[in-house]
């Protein structure tokens, strides 16, 4: 038998989380923006978390480390950059795109930076960021590529080179990873009305060429080039757009070996397409979609199979038993050389290490891995298929025993959840009234003016607030010391935003460290970790809950706080609740039951919540469903089901009020035409949208719809430090007008202002309650 018959299968990651175990890329960002560091810190910082990347995948037994899937901001970004894809508004003149105008791209920019970013030139009022939208659907933002029909791509950045060369020198050969150029363009926007940015493919294939033959020349043999939009349900033009590209580079590099990444789902429809692309290798994910094992043996003879067996989306241990009794005669019928193990996806979207939870609940932490984890998951694997499951009895034999214990450990169903999701009945799913007789009762009980301005909900979390939140968990200030300080902190904002004219007050939420893990920390059947950190965008990070169990609600969640906050103003104080869904789509969400009974579970222990509110005196009660849009299935098939639950889970936690009291929801980052149906359907008195960077373009399904709720269209970006003048929102507010009658329109900022400053936060919503008072007197 020859060495090669009995070796591993090659291990592939196609690609890590980037932002350091100890978020060490969100400390160097932050401090370079702030000024307090300089521009050679933030970028020694990255060669120094790109080489432990390296190093660790490496030692752990990766065969195929990839190299260009570190990114300062995102990855879509980086894309554009490349190519060259700089709008005017940024003052770009050609050659190397400045980190300056690269960030203001991600954040936008005030005057003298964006002077910076566009070589002195002045622009006094700044620019705004590129649009920010959900990757696929998963919980990370890309900022969204905007071009023209007069596009000109050329290649103005080298870092798939650069970065390449730089693992190189460090004695790592490895396998670049770049965005697919028709994927790039298919989540491309552009200004001009009906324009396809797939039109412009002709005109940057050049530069992907180019790409591949500076990385050629470096030394390059495979890249990596992802394509996940060939889970979308994609046209006939998408479809050649794919032949042409991928014949392109055949034809003009063959001497790179592609391999062809789709993830997020199956092939399905462009099955077909993929099989017979001219490239080297393709990557399946087979979490997403197990059926495709069936089909490889039709994939070409000549092509290597990148087999997405390991879960990189979700934090559950893999049972290796149950996946080597899978993939082990696939592997025998098309021969081992022909095979990498790999993860569905890039493990950028699960946290780093599990080792790092000391405090976790041994139980449950016995029944996770994460991206370390993960990538001995696969070593394991490779070395079972490759020289036999005797090699790697030990951990096979452990993965065993972890998922006989979570299958058959009593904390994860109770039988009280059980019995009362058999309750539910259609009188919990609708309010007593239609939404034009609860507006008339609603409208007398508030008497707000003519568009009435409020906030999404928090404020600023401060580096005071976060330190006494630090010092409380550490036992360092005491519950009365920490309560006394939160309520301090709520009293400034409360009287701040009376002192500012808002109509619609909120609390803050200084109590809450993040709208999703602040109400699973109060419900059962979540855990929780210490540095469990997922990227989001930029330099937001969050460490999404871990619900393994069913969940019902102690004891009132918010009840107080609301009562504290009230009993400072004789304005209306919104209550504040994260809504079912948007929990459950930002958590990572057990995998034992239906997403939708776990959703309709959260949803009852939100309903609770809601009945107690009431009961104590709030008005208005504010059930946050941001993550809504993000959830949904990316083929159309299947939307329908997703978002009948997904609606149902809504109405079943906001329904059981009385008609006086109002209903908000919020959501951020959605194309609104894909579910304005189920907006519809969800009935919230209003509902609070992310809308300023699209120009309000977005209410134009809301319009098209004649949804006839009221509406607080977003009227300055939040996600960018920049502060919006008057004027400013007052054209946004004429365009909101143009769409919607005066009597739905409410005025608020796009989302939270948590990871604002108190600096930037005052002069908007001071701008933002002026542009209110101009709007009223024009109308």
């Amino acid at each position: 038998m020859s060495s090669s018959t009995n070796a591993s299968l090659a291990v592939a990651t196609l690609g890590t989380p980037r932002i350091g175990p100890r978020r060490e890329l969100k400390l160097a960002l932050e401090s370079f923006w702030s000024g307090a560091s300089n521009e050679q810190a933030m970028i020694e910082t990255g060669i120094g978390l790109r080489a432990a990347n390296w190093a660790r995948q490496k030692q752990l037994g990766v065969t195929v480390i990839p190299s260009n899937d570190f990114s300062f901001y995102d990855q879509l970004l980086d894309t554009a950059v490349m190519v060259g894809a700089i709008p005017d508004a940024y003052g770009w003149k050609g050659g190397a795109v400045p980190l300056a105008t690269y960030f203001a791209m991600a954040r936008g920019a005030d005057g003298d930076a964006h002077d910076e970013a566009c070589d002195h030139a002045h622009h006094s009022s700044g620019v705004p960021a590129l649009e920010m939208t959900k990757w696929f659907d998963t919980n990370y933002h890309y900022m969204v590529p905007e071009l023209k029909k007069d596009q000109r791509f050329t290649l103005a950045s080298r870092k798939p080179i650069e970065e390449y060369e730089e693992a190189g020198a460090l004695g790592y050969h490895t396998r670049p990873v770049l965005v697919g150029p028709v994927t790039f363009l298919k989540l491309a926007k552009s200004k001009d009305t009906g324009f396809d940015p797939l039109s412009l493919l002709d005109r940057l294939l050049p530069v992907y060429v180019e790409v591949l033959r500076e990385l050629a020349k470096s030394g390059a043999d495979w890249v990596q080039v992802d394509e996940p939009c060939m889970v979308l349900d994609l046209d006939e033009t998408a479809q050649k757009a794919l032949q042409q590209a991928y014949a392109a580079f055949a034809r003009e590099v063959p001497q790179i070996r592609i391999m062809l990444a789709s993830y997020f789902g199956a092939l399905g429809g462009n099955r077909d397409i993929a099989f017979a692309l001219p490239v080297a290798g393709l990557h399946l994910d087979l979490v997403r979609a197990p059926e495709q094992l069936d089909e490889v043996a039709r994939i070409a003879d000549d092509c290597v199979i990148s087999l997405g067996v390991i879960d990189g989306r979700n934090i559950w241990r893999t049972d290796l038993t149950k996946v080597l009794d899978r993939i082990e005669p696939v592997i025998a019928s098309i021969g081992k050389e022909r095979v990498q193990i790999a993860p569905s996806c890039s493990l950028l979207h699960v946290p780093i290490d599990l080792g790092l939870e000391s405090n976790i609940d041994p139980e449950v932490k016995s029944w996770l891995a994460f991206s370390i984890q993960k990538i001995e998951e696969l070593a394991v694997l490779a070395a079972a298929t490759g020289r036999g499951r005797e090699c790697a009895e030990q951990a096979i034999e452990a993965s065993d025993a972890a998922a006989l214990a979570r299958k058959t450990s009593p904390r994860i169903h109770d039988p009280k959840v059980t019995q009362r999701l058999g309750g539910i009945d259609d009188a919990m799913r609708r309010r007593a009234s239609p939404f034009g007789e609860r507006a008339v009762t609603q409208h007398r009980r508030f008497k707000l003016p003519s568009f009435p301005t409020t906030t999404i909900g928090s404020f600023p979390q401060t580096t005071e607030i976060r330190k006494a939140r630090a010092a409380h968990a550490k036992g360092e200030l005491s519950d009365l010391g920490y309560k006394t300080f939160l309520q301090n902190q709520t009293k400034r904002a409360v009287r701040w935003q009376e002192t500012v004219g808002l109509d619609v007050l909120v609390h803050g939420e200084f109590e809450r460290n993040d709208m999703v893990q602040y109400f699973g920390e109060q419900l059962s059947g979540f855990a929780f970790t210490e540095n469990a950190w997922v990227q989001s965008y930029g330099s937001r990070y969050v460490r999404p809950p871990i619900l393994f169990g069913d969940v019902s609600r102690p004891v009132p969640m918010t009840v107080e706080w609301w009562q504290y906050a009230q009993s400072l103003t004789e304005k209306p104080m919104k209550a504040m609740l994260t809504g079912p869904v948007t929990i459950l789509n930002w958590s990572f969400v057990r995998d034992d039951i239906p997403r939708s009974e776990a959703s309709r579970q959260i949803a009852l222990a939100i309903r609770d919540e809601v009945a107690d509110l009431e009961a104590a005196g709030a008005g208005m009660i504010q059930i946050d469903e941001a993550a809504l849009r993000e959830g949904l299935p990316l083929r159309k098939t299947e939307w329908k089901i997703y978002l009948d639950w997904a609606v149902d889970s809504f109405r079943i936690c906001s329904s059981g009020v009385r008609d006086e009291t109002q209903i908000h929801t919020h959501m951020c980052y959605s194309e609104f035409n894909d579910i304005i149906d189920a907006i519809g359907a969800m009935d919230a008195d209003v509902i609070s949208i992310e809308t300023s960077r699209s120009k309000m373009e977005l209410l134009d399904a809301f319009r098209n719809y004649r949804y006839p709720n009221e509406i607080g269209p977003g009227v300055y970006d939040i996600h960018s430090p920049r502060i919006p003048e008057v004027g400013e929102m007052t054209e946004l507010l004429k365009l909101a007008r143009q769409r919607l009658s005066d009597a739905q329109l409410w005025i608020n900022p796009d989302c939270g202002l948590k990871t604002r400053k108190w600096e930037e936060v005052k002069p908007a919503l001071a701008n933002m309650v002026s542009a209110a008072r101009d709007l009223r007197a024009l109308a």
